[in-house]
């Protein structure tokens, strides 16, 4: 099938265009691996690429027929044409070197195209004819147009910048070498091109290193392709060496110049106080004063052009100026320079009548001819573009040229006769001048070249063919810079603002400055303080008036910041000095202390960068200055010089760097936190000049390409319901923010997530509305609380296992309570329950020994029952069982109930006990099987449990066991019950294990809360005689939900007595025996008719009483005794009316005798207190007094 597509007739593709050529055989060779297409579709194919083969046909036949017929001027290179179309024809790559105005500009297209000459090309392709200016692509394309007969824009085309003059039918292309280097994006191989001239490449421009190197890797591609480089006689040797083959070094055709002799006359600037009086000189610097003293010298010397070089725009036009009003009427005085128009270019070289005085950059050393040149002035100096290690900027700064370039302008006065160069400096000065310019790759930041090569997809510069090959080192700093400043990500490609920075043709930290200004709206100011960092401080300080200096600049003094500072000297000068004449202008320089050449300078760039923003479409609006907007989109293009104030006044600074503010800086004193700096310059130490407060916020949103966080210890956070962790924010291991606060989540979200299945899920540390996590939590829950009444911690599963139950089903962006809950609630739509535990799920060991018979959650007490808490905690002071009691009920708890625990510890208690015994009794006992049997077949609950085991213990050992034998106080804590008192809220008010000593500490707020529900039959008062029914042991009493019990008994009043209820059966019982002694006093009295008068020796021991009261209290008190004693005694007080009644049958008969007993021991105990006290009144030993 291949030799059937590339032997059809309709498929012959010789004679098509180059480019043509190579787009359709590669369509055909896509047909051929299409083995599917339909014969019909692969038909159709055909003819349509056999179709545009033919209009590339017609299309090289009309080229070749209108190629125009090629005549040759009387030229040095011409005469060598011969020679110089056989070298072109043997070899792929030739290098033509000439002397300025040999032709080889003009003339090299023409013999290329030339058939007669056995080359013919520009047919397939065109030839490409490169210029480092546009000035120079157009004047030249005009040149060979009128020389070739035709008009600009058929044969012969341009394209430069915004402007395209070419067609189908252009033969020869002059352009620039930037817009060939856009070109290879498109065309890789540059096929639309069969001849390429690099012109000048001895100029070593970035983009003809670029060229030279692109076009080494492509031509072994494309064999077809000739290249032939011009340079003039500057090191030619170099680049046939960088195109050698196998073969050798490409060849090298030298054409000689025609030129008349030029004389050399070294003018150099007079220094302070050697300025003629008759000189146009103002000041030694004066080098416009100086081009109008060598005009005058010209002016006696025969009549010709003269070509005067300055370094840029401001220069020519104040030189044009001064020479206008200086010289004659017949003069013309015409600048020359890029940014002209086409037309005022034009005038440089068309003829003219009287003299013309040229005033050019460096564009006229080698890229135009100007026409008719006898004099030559050259101050020697040219704007380089060059970067600045110190200032990390690079910028266009006024240079000494080199004498290769000093030649090259002498060279431009010898073509019409004799000529005469004055060089403004002297010969020594030349003599000690580098001999070639630096190519611009060894004098720009590589930050610049790396930009370019990634924007025209070049390839790395270390594996790239450069000429000059810049240094690894180098190379890695611009990358870094590129890093720095947001250009590139960590792949080393271009990101967006890298791209803009790309059509930036400026350093690229102005660049970064120009588009974050922009960005901020305040891109006016940001280019007038970029213009500024790039040239000098324009703020002079002469060392004999530095005072006076410091009080002129007092009045552009910013407090906050060097960079306002700088922008107020902008607007003074652009206000008040700019507009003066200029001798106005100049004296108003020195009063202020302002360099007038460096504003100059300042204004000069700050129109580059005005036109190039300009260009981009950049809002350049004036608006309100916003200090803070400027002093972002400075910073965007300094992040790595800015600082924090350390100690000592020094600063931190990145990369380990330690400064000091330079005393010039307006915040030398002031000191702030945080500053940046645009420069870092070291003399007797590192100091930071040009310096502004900023705020480290703006370093993190504006370094975010840049910045490291490390995050430290990470936790979970219940309140934002995130995994939090301490983040630490550093730029070039500068710390921005030392320590905060940051969510971990996004960070590390596999360990987020496992911290938050750990402590959200797991230990239940996360509030959230989730039903299953509800139900989780109150089966863990149900499980934990088993576990504390077992005192074990082996039911509940290990949290591993309920961490897995989770993490099966959380997927892997879950780490925090919001991504859990979205999450959730879609799974639920599909599966509600997905997330609820069984019990399965969260029960390991055994429980069923943990009943709620054994472990009950509440406990009966008197008048109902009250919560019980489990903790299994030894060191918590609440270990063991927790009863919760209100403190109005405290009365109510029964310690001997209490005192028994729960049925499940009772066991344990009871063994815990019997271990208490003194050995020689413990010995009988199997101690844990004893304990278990007595605990299964019960206990006494009538009584203390000390009592009741005692019993059990002496009865199974036929010993004598007692109470006092155990020691309750060598248990385990929680083996003692554990109490909360709680106030009427359910808050806990005190805690503890002793129950009798919490009633104490509580009495009045249980007797007052007792009494306020004690009331109704069980409160009497005045009562004489039992006229009342039973009293009960005790009452139950409504009390809100929970009952209380009562315990009803007498009280002695001192005469009737009371009935009352009391919260405690202790206090019923104390009250009852004197409130029924007390009642029983009136039976005594009033149904047996006894007084106590009438018992022998009462009157003697109402003597003995007297000093503690009268003869009635003594007769009150010993019938209280008599009724104690008589009705009482041992036996358990009556409470009926009947136990009343009948104790009164049983022992009125004797009464006379135990009166008698009562009276003579009440006697005896009087007496003998009567003889006490006498004695402790009576003298006594000093040792005695302490006990006295």
């Amino acid at each position: 099938m291949t030799r059937t597509v590339r032997n059809s007739p309709r498929i012959n593709l010789e004679g098509c265009m180059i480019a043509d050529r190579a787009r359709l055989r590669n369509r055909l060779r896509g047909l051929e691996r299409s083995g599917r297409t339909a014969p019909q579709q692969r038909d159709r194919a055909l003819e349509r690429i056999a179709a545009e083969a033919d209009r590339s046909r017609a299309l090289r036949a009309e080229r070749e027929k209108h190629r125009p017929e090629v005549t040759y001027p009387d030229l040095p290179v011409s005469a060598m044409r011969e020679q110089i179309a056989a070298t072109i024809r043997e070899n792929q790559v030739v290098v033509v070197c000439g002397e300025t105005g040999s032709g080889k500009t003009t003339q090299l297209p023409k013999i290329c195209l030339d058939a007669a000459l056995g080359l013919g090309r520009g047919i397939d392709g065109m030839i490409g004819h490169t210029q480092p200016r546009r000035l120079a692509a157009r004047t030249v394309a005009a040149r060979i147009a009128e020389e070739l007969g035709v008009d600009v824009g058929g044969i012969v085309g341009t394209k430069i910048r915004f402007n395209d003059r070419t067609s189908e039918r252009t033969l020869i292309k002059l352009m620039t070498d930037g817009i060939l280097l856009a070109e290879t994006q498109s065309d890789r191989l540059l096929r639309r091109y069969d001849t390429i001239i690099i012109d000048e490449a001895h100029e070593r421009s970035l983009n003809i290193d670029f060229l030279l190197g692109y076009l080494h890797q492509i031509l072994p591609r494309r064999p077809d392709l000739k290249l032939i480089i011009t340079s003039a006689t500057i090191d030619p040797q170099r680049f046939a060496e960088h195109f050698a083959t196998t073969r050798g070094p490409a060849p090298i055709v030298e054409v000689p110049g025609r030129t008349w002799p030029v004389e050399v006359v070294y003018r150099p600037l007079p220094g302070r106080g050697n300025i003629a009086q008759d000189s146009s000189m103002r000041d030694p610097g004066d080098v416009v004063g100086a081009v109008l003293d060598v005009m005058k010298e010209i002016d006696t010397q025969p009549r010709g052009d003269v070509l005067v070089f300055m370094p840029g725009e401001r220069e020519i036009r104040e030189t044009a100026n001064a020479l206008r009003r200086h010289l004659g009427g017949d003069d013309e005085v015409l600048p020359l320079y890029a940014r002209l128009s086409v037309e005022e270019q034009r005038r440089a070289f068309r003829p003219h009548s009287g003299r013309r005085i040229v005033i050019a950059t460096n564009v006229a050393e080698t890229s135009v001819t100007v026409p008719g040149i006898r004099y030559v002035i050259d101050p020697g100096t040219a704007r380089i573009n060059r970067y600045s290690a110190r200032t990390g900027v690079q910028g266009l700064d006024i240079e000494p040229i080199s004498r290769a370039s000093a030649d090259q302008r002498k060279g431009r006065c010898g073509r019409v006769g004799p000529g005469v160069c004055y060089r403004l400096y002297s010969e020594a000065d030349y003599e000690s001048r580098d001999e070639f310019t630096t190519p611009e790759i060894r004098r720009t930041n590589l930050a610049s070249v790396v930009l370019q090569m990634a924007s025209l997809r070049l390839g790395r510069p270390d594996r790239f063919p450069f000429v000059d090959p810049p240094e690894s080192r180098l190379i890695r700093d611009g990358y870094e810079t590129l890093r720095e400043l947001g250009a590139i990500d960590e792949k080393n490609e271009l990101t967006p603002i890298g791209r803009d920075l790309a059509r930036l043709p400026i350093d690229p930290r102005i660049g970064r400055m120009v588009l974050a200004g922009h960005a901020e709206g305040c891109l006016h100011d940001v280019l007038i303080l970029a213009a500024g960092l790039s040239v000098p401080d324009p703020r002079d300080r002469p060392a004999e008036r530095q005072a006076d200096a410091d009080a002129a600049h007092e009045r552009f003094r910013d407090e906050h910041s060097d960079f306002m500072t700088l922008l107020n000297i902008w607007h003074f000068y652009h206000d008040s000095i700019r507009p003066l004449s200029r001798s106005r202008r100049s004296k108003a320089c020195r009063q202020n202390f302002l360099s007038e050449r460096r504003l100059f300078e300042w204004s000069e760039v700050l129109g580059q960068l005005r036109t190039i923003a300009r260009e981009m479409n950049l809002d350049q609006t004036a608006r309100p200055l916003n200090a803070d907007a400027v002093h972002r989109a400075l910073l965007a293009g300094l992040l790595t010089n800015i600082g924090t104030l350390d100690e000592k006044h020094e600063y931190r600074g990145t990369r380990g760097a330690r400064f000091y503010l330079h005393p010039s800086s307006v915040l030398f004193g002031e000191k702030p936190k945080w500053i940046v700096a645009a420069e870092l310059v070291r003399t007797t130490r590192l100091y930071a000049r040009t310096v502004a407060k900023i705020d480290p916020a703006w370093v993190e949103q504006l370094g975010e390409h840049l910045i490291k966080r490390t995050y430290a210890e990470p936790h979970w956070d219940r309140k934002s319901a995130r995994v939090m962790a301490f983040e630490k924010v550093t730029l070039a291991g500068l710390e921005v923010v030392p320590k905060r606060r940051a969510h971990f989540g996004p960070v590390d979200p596999p360990r987020a997530r496992e911290l938050f299945i750990h402590h959200a899920l797991v230990e239940g540390e996360y509030d959230s509305d989730a039903p299953a996590l509800r139900h989780n939590r109150e089966l863990e829950n149900t499980i934990a609380t088993l576990e504390d009444k077992a005192r074990r911690r082996d039911l509940l599963a290990e949290a591993e296992a309920r961490f897995a139950f989770y993490d099966r089903r959380l997927p892997p962006d879950v780490y925090s309570g919001q991504t859990f809950d979205r999450w959730r609630r879609r799974a639920e739509r599909e599966n509600p329950r997905l997330l609820f535990m069984t019990i399965d799920d969260v029960l390991m060991g055994d429980a069923s020994q943990v009943s709620p018979e054994a472990f009950p959650d509440r406990l009966e007490t008197a008048g109902g029952s009250l919560d019980i808490r489990y903790r299994f905690d030894p060191d918590a002071p609440d270990d063991g069982v927790t009863l919760d009691v209100p403190v109005g009920l405290l009365g109510q708890i029964d310690p001997d109930r209490a005192e028994r625990l729960v049925p499940g510890l009772l066991t344990e208690k009871i063994e815990a006990l019997m271990r208490t015994l003194p050995k020689s009794k413990r010995r009988y006992f199997d101690v844990p099987v004893v304990a278990r049997e007595i605990a299964e077949s019960g206990l006494d609950q009538s009584g203390p449990l000390l009592r009741a085991l005692a019993d059990a213990l002496a009865a199974r050992a036929g010993i004598d066991i007692r109470p006092e034998d155990f020691n309750p106080d060598a248990l385990p804590r929680h083996l003692s019950m554990h109490y909360r008192v709680l106030d009427d809220k359910g808050r806990e008010i005190r805690s503890g294990r002793d129950l009798l000593a919490l009633r104490r500490e509580f009495s009045g707020e249980i007797a007052s809360g007792f009494r306020r529900i004690a009331g109704g039959e069980w409160n009497r008062e005045g009562i004489t005689a039992w006229d009342f029914g039973d009293i009960p042991r005790s009452v139950e009493i409504a009390a809100g939900e929970t009952p209380v019990l009562g315990y009803p008994a007498l009280v002695d009043r001192g005469g009737p007595v009371a009935l009352q209820l009391f919260d405690t059966p202790e206090a019923a019982d104390d009250a009852m025996r004197l409130g029924l002694a007390r009642l029983y006093t009136h039976r005594l009295k009033n149904d047996l008719r006894f007084d106590v008068r009438t018992i022998p020796g009462v009157e003697h021991t109402a003597l003995a009483f007297a000093p503690l009261g009268d003869a009635a209290l003594l007769r009150d008190q010993l019938t209280l005794l008599i009724c104690d004693r008589l009705f009482l005694g041992d036996r358990k007080p009556p409470r009926t009316f009947e136990d009343f009644n009948a104790r009164v049958d049983e022992s009125w008969n004797s009464l006379a005798h135990v009166a008698d007993e009562c009276a003579a021991l009440a006697g005896q105990i009087y007496t003998r207190r009567s003889a006490v006290d006498l004695r402790l009144q009576a003298k006594h030993p000093a040792a005695w007094d302490r006990a006295v």
